[in-house]
């Protein structure tokens, strides 16, 4: 099987319009510049532009625009969410019986991808090309969702050999950008399942197409899971943190009760003694007394109090907690 006719890459409007007008079977990529926030977009549609006559495609390679996917009628048109390091970016793709147009804001890693892929994937027709490319994209939210998966997987093993404040920081971050690829990822997946799902009604719908559509829906579902593996690891993670934040605290209450099983008698015998009563001021008056009452008893509640904390091993549990490895 040969390749298609010809693959176009961030070509000029008008050559995209020339080339559209022209190739029987044909990928554009247009790369529109990056415009600041306060500088309003161009007022004339793309599709215009490109002698795409269609009044259901007025937000095509409008910037901003949120997932969504539509079927109309001999075309179908996407916004596809792409995972880029930290950032989830957005292109648009419309794809025909004869074109996929594909645009994007700036510099976007993905397509450079898929072209290299073209001469090796080989795909038959545009709409082989279509689902490769929303392939592709899926694949990159799986990469990040497994990388930071990993990531949660080492903090939360580096916790348990020594706690840091920093790992929290980090937790929060892997959280933030779990939680960013899910609500990215989601409502595409949404759009995208019903018109999929519609498309696979129709009798007209193709085998080889009906193939491809259901390993998208599956990938779909698979990196997803991924995604929700990814935000549950997290919260893990953070439960992990708090039970040893808890621990700690744990042996911090342990040593002040063992601190007042001690100095609670003393404490005790001291403020008795102190009283003065008539007895105290005339019958305890001698050292003989003082020693064996005032010093001889606390020693013994002391050694007392000690003794029982050995037998019953709190000491060796607090050993223990303090040793690094927990032995």
């Amino acid at each position: 099987m040969s390749m298609p006719e010809g693959i176009v890459t961030r070509t000029t409007m008008t050559e995209a319009r020339e080339q559209l007008a022209t190739s029987g079977f044909l990928h554009v990529d247009i790369e529109l510049p990056d415009l600041p926030d306060d500088d309003p977009p161009s007022t004339r549609l793309l599709t215009d532009q490109l002698g795409l006559e269609n009044a259901y495609l007025t937000w095509f390679g409008r910037a901003g625009e949120p997932a969504r996917a539509d079927f109309l009628g001999d075309r179908a048109a996407f916004v596809v969410p792409v995972a880029e390091g930290v950032r989830v970016r957005h292109f648009h793709a419309l794809a025909t019986e004869r074109h996929l147009i594909t645009v994007h804001h700036g510099t976007l890693g993905l397509l450079n991808g898929f072209v290299s892929r073209l001469p090796v994937e080989r795909p038959s027709d545009v709409v082989a090309m279509l689902f490769l490319l929303l392939q592709e994209a899926l694949g990159t939210f799986r990469r990040v969702a497994v990388s930071d998966l990993l990531l949660v997987e080492e903090l939360e093993d580096d916790m348990f050999e020594q706690r840091d404040p920093g790992q929290v920081y980090r937790l929060a971050q892997l959280r933030r950008r779990a939680a960013l690829l899910h609500h990215s990822l989601l409502p595409y997946l949404q759009a995208t399942d019903e018109v999929v799902s519609r498309r696979l009604l129709s009798r007209e719908f193709p085998q080889e197409r009906q193939r491809l559509a259901r390993q998208f829906q599956q990938t779909g579902r698979l990196v997803l899971s991924d995604i929700e593996s990814l935000q549950d690891a997290a919260r893990r993670a953070f439960a992990s943190y708090a039970s040893l934040v808890s621990g700690e605290q744990n042996g911090v209450i342990n040593r002040l009760a063992i601190v007042s099983v001690i100095f609670l008698p003393l404490s005790f015998l001291t403020g008795f003694f102190g009283m003065n009563f008539t007895y105290m001021t005339d019958e305890l008056e001698s050292k003989v007394v003082f020693w064996l009452l005032a010093v001889g008893l606390q020693a013994a509640v002391v050694f007392i109090a000690v003794y029982v904390l050995h037998r019953t091993r709190i000491w060796r549990r607090l050993r223990d907690d303090d040793s690094p490895n927990g032995r």
